[in-house]
């Protein structure tokens, strides 16, 4: 079994824990050593009325048995819910609007308040609380159903953007019996379906030790079982010069349905990349292409290929101390954190340049220029984002000077909807390497030339900051 999970020093934060769930999540986390802040508004089942003693109660009941906790972040538990069910016919808007906000805004808003915190300390562990009403449907439910599955996809996206982190996010689909199922559950079966049978599948998913990420799980009565996606191979109803029917996905729907071969998507690239293959096999077989501009779009990208390996134009690099510092500054350092003060302040003795700041000198490549000298890369520089961006330093910048800057076309590759060009940059100081960049360029309706799709040319990135997010938030924007 090992040494017993231990959350001394912990901070964890559970909502709806004065009863049910919440309150076996709040007790079971302190009497293992975490700090728990209690939160609970004290009202019904339907989210009528308000008040601190259900929170009062478990905040008390935690420090009888010698724990630490306060009534309203290292964890973050979202277990609050309240119920308003009427069949779909009769659901008003303020049922509609009630439970979303206390299911989907509400989980929203508590995990937002400890998002940056978590950032900062590189530590995080989420739970947020589905249904099988959610993942299957039930009568009576759409409001609440709908919430719920609104909770996996926003937990789905958490743990792709808390990775970086170390910051995890798990769904749970429990059973049990609590302030709500009460009102729809035997009493022997409420009793049955302890609270308690599914705390310790919350503790797990939150403990430091425990890698599991954008999982989701259905639990209870001392059973769990995790659940993914599937999609089955489905079937090509298109065909060269001919239109897509009704009666052809008619024709194929049995196929369409067969879930014997099933795949297993586990992310947004596994599942879109696999249709962006479809292009290519009715390409191949003689089909139509998605893209009517597609003959001449592939004899004009056709010489991709022969891009890879060309060298641009050299090129030097000047800055000066002030350049470093505007830099610095753009970019979020301030004298309000004493660490700044030797990237911001040119009179500090350990003045140097911000690290990131070798990217901005190896952009000329991409901006002076020099990417339309390049035999085969005829391109409208208005359809071009900077996509991804890996830099290596092989010593520190100087704190002014000028490097000289080799660049070189590492591979060109082949994204159906666009073309993905690959840049590397060496920068020298004096002969010695210095940094090395590699760019990639997004050429947006380019696509489609049947390139490859992957290269191992390809340096391993991801968003280590904010500065990073900011600059991914503002390609999303260019590219809606």
């Amino acid at each position: 079994m090992g040494s017993p999970l231990r959350f001394d020093g912990r901070v964890v934060l559970v909502t709806g824990a004065g009863g049910g769930l919440g309150r076996a999540y709040a007790l079971a986390f302190a009497e293992r050593g975490a700090f728990v802040i209690v939160n609970d508004l004290g009202g019904d089942f339907k989210g009528v009325g308000k008040g601190s003693l259900a929170a009062d109660k478990v905040v008390e009941e935690i420090r009888r048995k010698g724990g630490k906790a306060v009534a309203n972040y290292d964890v973050v538990v979202n277990n609050a819910g309240i119920l308003r069910d009427r069949s779909f016919a009769r659901i008003s808007d303020e049922d509609w609007d009630i439970i979303h906000r206390v299911h989907l805004w509400g989980s929203f808003q508590v995990t937002r308040a400890a998002w940056d915190h978590m950032k900062k300390q590189k530590y995080g562990r989420i739970i947020m609380t589905s249904s099988a009403s959610g993942i299957y449907g039930n009568f009576g439910q759409a409001n609440y159903s709908a919430a719920k599955l609104g909770l996996l996809g926003l937990a789905n996206t958490l743990a792709l953007e808390g990775r970086k982190s170390n910051i995890h996010c798990n769904t749970i689909a429990p059973n049990a019996g609590s302030r709500m199922t009460q009102t729809v559950m035997p009493e022997d079966l409420i009793e049955a379906l302890k609270p308690e049978y599914v705390a310790p599948l919350v503790l797990w998913l939150c403990h430091e030790s425990c890698e599991e990420n954008g999982g989701l799980f259905e639990v209870g009565a001392g059973w769990i079982g995790k659940l993914r996606w599937e999609r089955t191979l489905g079937a090509i109803v298109r065909q060269k010069n001919h239109p897509m029917t009704p009666e052809a996905v008619k024709a194929n729907w049995k196929k369409i349905c067969d879930f014997e071969n099933a795949s297993k998507p586990q992310s947004i690239q596994e599942s879109t990349g696999s249709i962006i293959e479809v292009l290519s096999k009715i390409d191949s077989e003689g089909g139509v292409s998605a893209n009517h501009t597609s003959h001449a779009t592939s004899t004009a990208t056709s010489g991709f290929a022969g891009a890879v390996g060309q060298k641009l134009p050299s090129f030097s690099s000047a800055y000066t101390e002030l350049e470093a510092i505007m830099y610095a500054l753009g970019v979020g350092a301030s004298i309000k954190d004493p660490k700044d003060l030797k990237f911001i302040y040119e009179g500090n003795s350990d003045f140097s340049c911000l690290p990131t700041f070798g990217v901005i000198i190896g952009q000329k490549s991409i901006m002076g220029g020099g990417l339309a000298e390049i035999p085969g890369l005829s391109m409208n520089f208005a359809k071009v984002l900077h996509g991804e961006q890996y830099l290596e330093l092989h010593k520190p910048l100087p704190r002014a000077g000028k490097l000289k800057c080799e660049a070189v076309v590492a591979d060109v590759l082949d994204k159906g909807s666009g073309v993905v060009i690959i840049i590397d940059v060496y920068s020298y100081s004096e002969k010695e390497l210095t940094c090395y960049n590699q760019f990639s360029l997004f050429l947006v309706g380019s696509g489609g030339f049947g390139g490859k799709r992957t290269s191992d040319k390809v340096k391993p990135t991801q968003c280590e900051d904010d500065e990073d997010e900011d600059l991914y938030d503002h390609l999303l924007l260019l590219t809606e």
